[in-house]
């Protein structure tokens, strides 16, 4: 599943994009470096049902914004996603969506 794939599936479970966790996350003060990733996964699990590998993908954007390895960029293997840059705003305005 691509990392994007995985935010995708994060705003179906949820009804939210990606930014809208994100502000959620950093009106909670998540975006501190100092919070553990284990707070935002408990966090996401107690509210909105998401497991870890979801969660998980929300503290890389959370802590780290929508930048991703170009590793990851088109290499057509089962991660590979379109573009170096995730797409936050949900998948209906999403430029790269096939």
């Amino acid at each position: 599943m691509s990392f994007q794939a995985y935010l995708n599936t994060i705003e179906d479970k949820t009804g939210l994009t990606p930014r809208e966790l994100i502000n959620l996350a950093r009106e909670r003060g998540y975006d501190d470096p100092a919070t553990k990733a284990g707070t935002i996964t408990d966090w996401l699990k107690e509210d909105y049902g998401l497991g870890r590998g979801h969660g998980m993908a929300l503290v890389h954007v959370i802590k780290n914004g929508p930048k991703i390895d170009d590793k990851h960029v088109g290499s057509g293997g089962t991660h590979s996603d379109p573009s170096d840059e995730l797409w936050l705003d949900g998948q209906a305005t999403n430029p790269h969506k096939a």
